[in-house]
């Protein structure tokens, strides 16, 4: 559950950063709120990511907050509804794969 959630968010703050210069040239009227509201969230993905081995149950809270406001964010970028979305769905995913995976007989 670790490494899995780890790599999600780690994946997730890999397109959040490169996001950031696309929405900064769509969204002209806000570039500042833009960079501001991206790079928070990339900050808080590789945070939450560097906490999942010492404190999972932190990274599994923190990490589903991220993607609610990743989501939200989509108010100032809107293709972040969708890009929001989809590592929601991959976060949800991670965690049901890894709790079967976990409970699983070895």
């Amino acid at each position: 559950m670790k490494r899995l959630c780890a790599a999600v968010l780690i994946a997730e703050a890999v397109v959040l950063g490169l996001a950031i210069p696309v929405a900064i040239h769509i969204e002209r009227d806000r570039p500042s709120s833009v960079a501001l509201a991206l790079g928070v969230a990339a900050a808080a993905a590789v945070l939450f990511a560097a906490l999942a081995r010492p404190a999972v149950r932190l990274t599994l809270v923190g990490g589903t907050v991220l993607q609610i406001f990743v989501i939200v964010s989509g108010v100032i970028v809107p293709v972040m509804f969708f890009l929001g979305a989809l590592f929601a769905a991959l976060w949800l995913t991670g965690i049901w794969l890894a709790r079967r995976w976990e409970g699983m007989p070895q």
